[in-house]
């Protein structure tokens, strides 16, 4: 054993390997996205890794490895599970060989997500176990024994850790590589009424799971990670307790260090839930404060066994309202849930000044950005028709931001184009955008647009292809032609896959040459339908900048249409001047296209 400072998600993706892993796919999605990267660094030769189109196609194919006896991985965050939950829901049924661990974050806040669904739900849900580590150590001991109880029951389990465990960094006990646990994958064995879903089949197995659960439920009462902390002297006699999991444990033995402990249940397994230890910690208690992200699960579990084995505890959280319903836990606010329970001084819970307020910087398309010239080009040649603009999830969701306002609904992953088509067939006179993203178009898009197609739909399909997956740090794709093993493959063409859909009507052209882009916009909206424009310029981040702009102060005339306009970071104010910070421009040219009286020049030769 050895100490390295990680971060959680590191710690993750190195028990992983520790365990054996054989197999990892996963689709980018922020707090997940570096346990597969982590481990694309460090993996063994015989380990193999992708990015895959999308979670569901990461879900099967781990699925297909663990059937023959390989240890796979796969990973997502919260919202890739609803992706994933097709196979999901029916893998349950059919069991694996190998260890499979389902590794989603969730992401209470939400700090970067559509939603802050709890994956503890899915776990109940689709009947598999779950781990919910409290800390980046746990978190790494947890995915080997994840691996354990898995191959033990022939299960897939999960692994949930929350943004904090991803994200916090902390030094942690880590195996050498002569510790590694090596996994040899029997292979596929052909049994059709092992592997073959069958109505049958899914009664019989469907017991079996009911009867493991039950088991689990007794085996986890004893597993180490789940523990009953005793009272101190100070609180022995006290008829209080605390139950929590995953990072607000954490955050609860911090305060409890300072106030005492009392009666605590760390919960590590939401489900199966470890019912005799509860039972065990909830006899003689008057009252339990529940500590946990995101939804009231352990404080719910607790209300069931307290009525089902007629335990006369008082049991509050969020559905009594003593501790929030929605967002993150902190360290303040868990320090003052615990004060107020125990009736303590809150104005004691914070001992560290109050910072000051940070300046409000929302979020906003990079300088530079092709994105920003896409939608500027459809603003332009759409300017006082009846539109609606869908939107999808990625850097472009950013479109919403003023001045640029282009964003009138954005749902989930691939969902604009068809949400296009709906506005469509209730408003026929209004001419329907939906942007996507080239990476989202592989993962989702698809079968969106061979719908519109299909279905006569009347829409524009804008791609935004800035050859990268740039939300999430940019990722390869299918369009990139690398993978995540450093592969060079046949990039797939998306203006070729949208011919083989059957789109006939498609332009291919750069969003920052403005006059041209406005002039494709005007023609494909004129058009019937299902067309597509395709925005190409690469992500700013991938590409080498352009020498930087300036402002010729005695031609600009000050009218800010260059800031009204486009809302670029580089393009400032200074002394009641417009400026371009050097520092942040990279040369694109767009505010020199728009500027009226040619004031902004400078950089690279602009053709």
């Amino acid at each position: 054993m050895h100490k390295e400072f990680l971060m959680g998600n590191a710690a993750i993706a190195l028990g992983a390997v520790a365990a054996g892993v054989n197999v990892v796919a996963g689709y980018p999605g922020t707090p997940s996205t570096e346990v597969l990267e982590t481990v694309a660094e460090h993996r063994p030769d015989d380990v193999y890794i992708e990015w895959s189109v999308n979670e569901k196609a990461a879900m099967e194919l781990a699925a297909g490895a663990a059937y023959a006896g390989a240890r796979s991985l796969v990973t997502m965050k919260q919202v890739g599970l609803n992706v994933a939950s097709d196979p999901l829901m029916s893998l349950e049924y059919v069991g694996v060989k190998g260890g499979m661990v389902i590794l989603v974050a969730d992401d209470p806040g939400p700090i970067s997500s559509q939603t802050e669904q709890d994956t503890r739900h899915f776990s109940r849900f689709s009947k598999l176990p779950c781990f919910d580590p409290s800390s980046a150590q746990e978190a790494y001991e947890m995915i080997q024994e994840a691996f354990e109880y898995s191959e033990k029951y022939k299960t897939p389990v999960f692994l949930r850790p929350t943004t904090r465990v991803c994200h916090g960094y902390a030094t942690i006990d880590i195996k050498d590589k002569s510790e590694y646990y090596h996994n040899k994958p029997e292979g596929f064995i052909k049994d059709s009424k092992r592997w073959v879903i069958f109505p049958k089949l899914s009664f019989m197995n469907h017991q079996k799971i009911e009867a493991r659960n039950k088991e689990l439920s007794d085996v986890f009462s004893s597993y180490e990670k789940n523990k009953l902390i005793p009272a101190c002297d100070k609180y022995a006699d006290s008829k209080k307790g605390i139950a929590s999991g995953g990072i607000s444990y954490t955050y609860a033995m911090e305060t409890l260090k300072e106030t005492g402990m009392i009666r605590h249940l760390k919960v590590s397994t939401p489900h199966p839930f470890p019912e005799k230890l509860a039972v065990e910690f909830l006899t003689g208690l008057d009252e339990v404060l529940c500590l946990e992200e995101l939804d009231p699960v352990i404080e719910r579990e607790l209300i069931y066994i307290c009525g089902k084995y007629h335990l006369n505890t008082k049991i509050i959280g969020k559905l009594s309202g003593d501790t929030a319903c929605a967002g993150e836990n902190t360290r303040d606010s868990v320090s003052n849930y615990i004060h107020t329970f125990l009736g303590l001084d809150t104005s004691k819970a914070q001992e560290l000044p109050e910072p000051p307020a940070l300046p409000v910087r929302p979020p906003v398309l990079c300088a530079g950005c092709p994105h920003r010239a896409s939608f500027y080009a459809v603003k332009t040649a759409m300017k006082g028709k009846k539109t609606i603009f869908c939107g999808d999830i990625g850097c472009y969701t950013l479109g919403n931001a003023m001045p640029l306002d282009m964003v009138d609904t954005c749902l989930c992953m691939g969902a604009g184009l068809n949400i296009a088509q709906g506005v469509e067939k209730v408003e026929p006179d209004t001419t329907c955008f939906a942007f996507v993203g080239d990476s989202t178009f592989f993962a989702s898009a698809i079968t969106g647009v061979v719908n519109a197609v299909y279905n006569q739909a009347n829409m524009v399909l804008v791609v935004l292809d800035n050859s990268t997956t740039a939300m999430t740090g940019h990722q390869p794709h299918p369009g990139t032609g690398r993978t995540v093993m450093g592969e060079i493959v046949q990039k797939i063409n998306i203006e070729q896959v949208l011919r083989g859909i059957g789109v006939t009507e498609i332009e291919t052209i750069n969003p920052l040459e403005l006059e041209a882009s406005v002039s494709c916009v005007k023609r494909m909206a004129e058009k019937s339908g299902v067309r597509a424009i395709i925005f190409k310029a690469p992500c700013i981040a991938v590409t080498k900048p352009k020498a930087p702009l300036h402002v010729d102060q005695d031609s600009c005339i000050g009218c800010k249409k260059c800031i009204r306009d486009l809302g670029c970071p580089a393009i400032v104010m200074n002394d009641g001047k417009i400026c371009i910070d050097a520092s942040m421009c990279t040369g694109c040219h767009l505010c020199s296209q728009v500027c009226p009286v040619c004031a902004i020049a400078g950089g690279d030769d602009y053709e």
